[in-house]
């Protein structure tokens, strides 16, 4: 259990209106508060249960009703002192117990042993992220500049936070801290020596903490004393580290325990049964506390190092584990995450031959910024335990290499399926072989040729069919040459876009058009050449870009070409995907913005008489062949908005890439539409799941298409037209856009149906 004596965020006046109590409910995540009334004394417990019962049992609702009418009375809770009885009463029923003395009034809040510990913004869990310390000690030697270039290099490592020693050496060392004691052993003389020339003093720890708040990152120390202890707190610091030297140290454990403050204990140097005996002072005490393994050797063998104890840490502890390493190198905290560490500690320094033995064993900046890369890269590599799903990347890597299964004959709705009729063939972009035997016996549904493939929808009694679809803003499909005509024969858009792949670059249009349409036209530029040539007009390698231009100007050099065709059309619409894309990891700010530079220089050199380029907003993990890669431009809305407005461009809102960016950096959907929105030409509608799931069909994703529809009508200009894009949505005859058309017709029928 826990004790919290920080009780202001649970506690609310009995007067306060029950509306005001639900606000802060919902901000202490526990889920109940306390009435108190004028005079102090705690009268009634209301939880969010306690509520949703209330609001059931209640005919007419007052949100404005005062706290005491609904908060309950009858409730348990222990006195100041006997804080250990709580045990037996603590449950998933009873989650929490006040604390009151003897005139009732609320001293303290028990709380059943949560699955976290909360650091000032940070999170330690079992799903959060592996905070993270950079351990500087000493290693500013005296210096607070050096010290200072430590906190910025902990910064750029990406950190979560910076950690110091502080130690009153009077009082801390028998002798008052004299480093001329030659009665000293080697060792101690060696320790006060540096300790006596490197030690600094109180305010300038003060400001070093400060300065470490300057730059967002969390500032922790380590008091190796009691009056250490009270110089922290009459800063504010947020928590503690206490050095595996003082685990056993319990005079200082209590004045730590009385701070109220979550505690990070190192472990090395103390046998079991001490380890054992610090956390029984932990749990009577209903301290939040984290144990660090910890071999306290500068550095150790690895023979010594022995992560497999942190399990046995785990459970002696009953609490999340990590590790503190004085070894050399990362590979050894990277694996310590894998066997469960939820905190990682080592050294930094920025030379490792400066004076001081912590010094040797730490970690140079461009070394522990690797470190924090390996551990973020494992983390999201660890995953979970759900159902196993296949990847975006998987899925078009199915299509290309798995086999599917093909009718070797033609067939006529109402006949049978026979197994002499299947075959397996590649590519695997139909229906998987294992479900040949549901095929066998049914009875077809569509018309077969030889060759075509079996989809899923073959599996089911109810066909989707095309129909003629009626939307405010004009609407139009993805289309290939080999394909726009059977499925403009289907339904009545307003456009067509034309998907392009180089292939296609090399036809002749007038082998696939020779009638005029009373349409509108889009082309998609191919994004992949001859060549594994992936078009980026944005790479300081002057040759590549040079190829993706000439390869673009066929491309606009065809559109001009198809839009002879295309009656509707005076200025068709070109997407492109510019380029920009990064093998390792997204680019920081002055190569982005170097990358946009370069592409207004290509852009530039393209000739767009008669056609508009518009870029496609991008997701922030592209699959090039098959594999992830890492976006930067056209990806953020305060980029895409400043680029249009200085180049007066427009662009093509991908809406499932730009849900992937909100979901990954955690921006509002809405907020994002209103800053781009101005400036879209043209959309591509589809869902998105998570981070890379892109192109799922309506309504199988994160985006809520209701809310959708009036941010689009708010903020998109009713000129922009759209499409369908669905990932193999051609398929089956366009099965999957004839789905989609279905859903977004139904979900925009207030907004875009026609009159």
């Amino acid at each position: 259990m826990i004790i919290d004596r920080n009780i202001t965020k649970y506690m609310m006046n009995s007067e306060e209106t029950i509306l005001q109590s639900l606000i802060r409910i919902s901000e202490n995540r526990f889920g109940f508060v306390f009435s108190i009334t004028e005079s102090g004394v705690l009268e009634g417990i209301l939880t969010s249960g306690d509520f949703r019962r209330w609001v059931i049992e209640e005919k007419e609702l007052d949100l404005y009703k005062p706290l005491s009418e609904i908060s309950k009375k009858d409730f348990k809770f222990v006195l100041q002192g006997d804080e250990d009885s709580a045990h037996s009463i603590l449950s998933e029923v009873i989650p929490c117990l006040p604390v009151l003395d003897s005139r009732k009034r609320l001293v303290a809040v028990i709380i059943k042993r949560e699955d976290r510990i909360e650091i000032e913004k940070f999170t330690i869990s079992e799903k959060s992220p592996v905070f993270i310390i950079a351990e500087v000690g000493n290693n500013h030697n005296g210096s607070i500049d050096l010290a200072k270039k430590l906190i910025d290099a902990s910064v750029d490592s990406g950190a979560d936070c910076v950690k110091f020693q502080l130690r009153n050496l009077e009082s801390l060392y028998h002798n008052a801290g004299n480093n001329n004691d030659h009665r000293e052993d080697l060792g101690s003389q060696y320790i006060l020596d540096l300790l006596s020339k490197f030690q600094l003093d109180l305010e300038d720890m003060y400001t070093l903490f400060d300065y470490c708040n300057e730059k967002s990152i969390l500032p922790l120390c380590t008091p190796w004393d009691v009056k250490s202890v009270e110089a922290l707190e009459k800063y504010g610091i947020s928590a503690y580290k206490v050095a595996s030297a003082d685990l056993t140290n319990y005079e200082l454990l209590e004045t730590l325990i009385s701070t109220v403050k979550p505690l990070i204990c190192s472990t090395g140097m103390s046998t079991e049964l001490e380890i054992k005996d610090t956390v029984a002072l932990l749990k009577r005490q209903g301290t939040a506390y984290a144990l660090l393994h910890c071999n306290a050797t500068y550095p150790p063998p690895y023979k010594d190092i022995n992560l497999n104890y942190m399990s046995k840490l785990k459970e002696i502890g009953g609490c999340f584990v990590g590790y503190s390493g004085h070894e050399r190198g990362i590979h050894i905290p990277v694996a310590a995450v894998a066997k469960g560490a939820r905190i990682i500690e080592k050294h930094l320094t920025l030379d490792r031959t400066l004076e001081g033995n912590d010094h040797k064993i730490s970690l140079l900046p461009n070394e522990f910024k690797t470190m924090v890369q390996n551990i973020r890269e494992l983390e999201e590599a660890t995953g979970s335990t759900s159902v196993r799903q296949i990847s975006q990347g998987e899925m078009i890597n199915r299509e290309a290499l798995a086999k599917s299964l093909v009718i070797n004959r033609n067939l006529e709705p109402g006949e049978i399926i026979s197994s002499e009729m299947i075959e397996i063939k590649s590519p695997g972009k139909g229906l998987q072989p294992n479900n040949k035997t549901k095929l066998i016996g049914r009875e077809a549904k569509r018309s077969f040729k030889k060759g075509d493939f079996f989809y899923f929808s073959d599996l089911l009694d109810v066909q989707v069919h095309a129909r003629n679809y009626k939307f405010k803003r004009a609407w139009g499909i993805p289309v290939r040459y080999h394909d726009y005509q059977y499925l403009l024969g289907k339904t009545n858009p307003d456009l067509l876009e034309f998907h392009l792949s180089y292939k296609d670059l090399t036809q002749d249009v007038h082998q696939f058009c020779s009638l005029p349409y009373n349409l509108d036209l889009v082309v998609h530029s191919p994004e992949l050449f001859e060549g594994d040539h992936i078009l980026d007009l944005c790479l300081d390698d002057n040759n590549y870009c040079k190829r993706s231009i000439k390869e673009l100007q066929k491309v606009i050099d065809l559109t001009r070409e198809l839009k002879k065709f295309f009656i509707k059309s005076e200025r068709p619409l070109i997407v492109i995907n510019v380029g920009g894309a990064s093998k390792n990891g997204h680019l920081p700010e002055e190569q982005k913005k170097r990358g946009y530079r370069l592409l207004e220089k290509s852009l530039s050199e393209v000739d767009t008489e008669g056609i508009e380029l518009i870029p496609q907003t991008m997701p922030p993990f592209p699959w090039h062949f098959g594999g992830r890669q890492f976006h930067n431009l056209f990806v953020m809305p305060n980029d895409i908005a400043e680029f249009c407005e200085k180049n007066n461009s427009r662009i093509c809102l991908d809406i499932s890439h730009s849900k992937l960016t909100c979901n990954l950096f955690n921006l509002s959907f809405k907020e994002f539409l209103s800053q781009v929105g101005p400036y879209v030409a043209h959309l591509h509608m589809g869902d998105a799941l998570g981070v890379d799931g892109e192109g799922l069909q309506i309504g199988e994703g994160d985006i809520d298409f209701l809310a959708l529809r009036t941010d689009l009508d708010q903020f998109v200009p009713a000129s922009a037209s759209f499409i369908p894009e669905i990932w193999q949505g051609h398929t089956n005859s366009g099965e999957g856009f004839w789905i989609a058309l279905d859903k977004l017709e139904k979900w925009f029928m207030d907004d875009f149906i026609s009159e």
